[in-house]
């Protein structure tokens, strides 16, 4: 499991370029998206973030042809759960290191650079969108003072001030609009649960995608790592009630806990000769599945489950796959 779990999920949403192409478009204004062939935007290596800041800050830097020349679009993930009211000092800091790199590289004038900021911070952005914002006094507040103090302002998408309406009015594809809302959303189980009924059409657009059963295991694979077992459970739940077609995507992840978990579980054993701790790691993550697929795990089964040896836990598990009735699973021989 990721130790940065939004950094894995916009990632996966938006370092496509097909992807990153259509968030900038909703970004730029109108006359600069026309003079941008966005067929030729390209994925640049690296990243610029301080490694102290990489748990609170996730960055994708792509190039672009502008007119005749090359351009750069830095996109910058913003998931501190407190606002940074220095990130336009911050984001300085990111772009010097973005043309330094470019200098070191090549000869001749710099390219243009863009920044764009994506924030999920709890309770918005109320922090300066403008470097300028930053000084006191103001630098338009002395006749001559602006033209010699640098400035720029950002693009911003501020998740926590976007509706459901407003997500889906971007246009975005499928995967990509579900990351934002999760981003948005997960941290607060609540909000998450309530908001599913408005993603079932997404989401039902998403698992038809050549790549949707893997897009909707990262999305369960998030949303498993920002809330705990018990709402993690209920998403599932309702997910899978809502939406049927989800379930073969909610049950291959539900495999990898368990390959994850059997694992770690062996590991574990091998470094402290704890046979118990896998099988009873085994147990739980199987209940897990159980209840998830069929609603609930009555007493007996519950008892045979914590009862079973491992040769029985890996029956009971591949039997889990394809049965059709909780009695299946159980049935003997």
């Amino acid at each position: 499991m990721t130790s940065r779990p939004h950094d894995a999920l916009f990632k996966a949403a938006f370092e496509q370029p097909e992807h990153a192409s259509g968030l900038f478009r909703t970004m730029l204004p109108k006359a600069l998206c026309d003079a941008i062939s966005w067929s030729t935007l390209t994925r640049e290596a690296g990243s610029f973030i301080d490694e102290a800041l990489a748990d609170t800050h996730t960055d994708l830097l792509f190039s672009v042809e502008l007119g005749d020349r090359k351009a750069l679009l830095y996109l910058l993930l913003e998931h501190q759960s407190t606002l940074d009211h220095d990130m336009l000092l911050r984001m300085l800091s990111y772009l010097v290191r973005v043309l330094k790199r470019y200098r070191k590289e090549h000869d001749g004038p710099l390219p243009l650079l863009i920044p764009a900021v994506i924030t999920h911070a709890p309770g918005g952005w109320v922090a300066p969108d403008s470097f300028h914002e930053l000084f006191d006094p103001p630098p338009a507040s002395f006749p001559g003072a602006a033209a010699l103090v640098p400035n720029y302002s950002l693009m911003l998408v501020d998740l926590a001030h976007l509706s459901n309406e407003d997500l889906k009015a971007r246009a975005l594809a499928a995967f990509p609009t579900l990351a934002l809302w999760a981003l948005r959303d997960a941290r607060n189980a609540t909000q998450l649960l309530r908001n599913l009924d408005h993603w079932v059409a997404t989401f039902r657009l998403a698992l038809r995608t050549p790549h949707g059963l893997e897009a909707a295991r990262q999305l369960l694979r998030y949303i498993a790592l920002v809330t705990n077992d018990q709402q993690s459970e209920e998403f599932r739940a309702k997910l899978s009630r809502r939406i049927p077609e989800a379930r073969e995507a909610i049950m291959t992840y539900g495999e990898k806990l368990i390959e994850e978990g059997v694992q770690k579980g062996l590991k574990q054993g091998r470094q402290e000769g704890l046979q118990e701790g896998l099988v009873e790691g085994q147990i739980q993550l199987l209940e897990k599945l159980l209840t998830l697929k069929f609603g609930g795990l009555p007493p007996q089964y519950s008892g045979r489950l914590h009862a079973a040896t491992e040769a029985q836990l890996v029956r009971y598990a591949e039997r889990t796959l394809s049965a059709q009735r909780l009695d299946d699973v159980f049935a003997e021989g």
